[in-house]
């Protein structure tokens, strides 16, 4: 039964690709509608971070990294920008679509999956300032970025299937979207995208290594700037959370769809 519950909604996510193209299409157009620079904002505001941080952790408070610290925080201001602003767009994007979520019938999860592939191209667009630093500071890649595909493939999972649980939530309890940005910064820090872990023991550091989003960070700067294979622990529990979450999120978000044009 599940099995084909699953079936029907990945079928129908094909039938729909085309719609999931043009809203995907039409947010990138507005998010940048009369903006000077474009898609450059995507790679600015991730540079402009890192100088931030980089005066703090360099002069300030100095930690220790295996890289330069600026490469080190831009690779994981890269990655967790992608997830914080596919989560960002996707908590509204059922409840500021109230006249095609009433009104036409279509899979609604079409939504936060436009907001996550929204997200992905301001990312991959961010990512060519992260392979110009790490030319820039001469870091090679090694033999084992060929695992790169799949750390992307898992993040982009798990962040769709945060993506799916709060839209669904804040079309039911409003309240969400506003206790959302506090706990998304709350979140950033503890998931050790601008610090290295290694320095933090006891059951901080313990919580901060069970956090998927610091497996995920972490996984992404073994393969491109350490030149090694993520930490199998870490990454693996990040691996299996991501593929029970993405089904069973997806299936609740579709077994409630008939209750989302009442509570618009």
């Amino acid at each position: 039964m599940l099995r084909d519950d699953l079936r029907e909604m990945v079928h129908e996510q094909l039938d729909f690709r085309e719609l999931l193209y043009q809203l995907t299409a039409r947010d990138l157009l507005l998010r940048y509608k009369q903006t000077a620079m474009g898609f450059a904002w995507a790679v600015l505001m991730p540079l402009m971070n890192t100088a931030i941080f980089s005066v703090v952790f360099m002069r300030v408070a100095p930690v220790q990294t295996r890289v330069p610290y600026p490469l080190f925080a831009f690779c994981g201001l890269l990655v967790w920008n992608f997830t914080a602003s596919a989560l960002r767009f996707s908590v509204t994007s059922l409840t500021t679509n109230t006249n095609l979520v009433t009104k036409v019938y279509f899979p609604r999860e079409i939504f936060p999956f436009s907001a996550v592939a929204v997200s992905f191209v301001d990312y991959a667009v961010a990512a060519t300032a992260l392979v110009a630093m790490m030319i820039y500071y001469g870091v090679a890649p090694t033999a084992a970025i060929l695992l790169l595909p799949t750390i992307v493939a898992i993040h982009a999972m798990f962040t769709a299937a945060l993506a799916l649980l709060l839209a669904m939530a804040n079309l039911f309890y409003r309240d969400v979207k506003y206790l959302f940005d506090v706990f998304l910064t709350v979140w950033m820090f503890a998931s050790a995208v601008v610090y290295p872990v290694d320095g933090i023991g006891g059951w901080a550091g313990a919580l901060i290594r069970a956090n998927p989003m610091t497996g995920i960070v972490e996984a992404y700067r073994s393969v491109l700037l350490y030149g090694t294979t993520p930490e199998p622990i870490a990454f693996g529990w990040t691996t299996a959370l991501t593929l029970i979450l993405l089904p069973a999120a997806w299936l609740l978000f579709h077994r409630c769809e008939f209750r989302f044009a009442e509570n618009i």
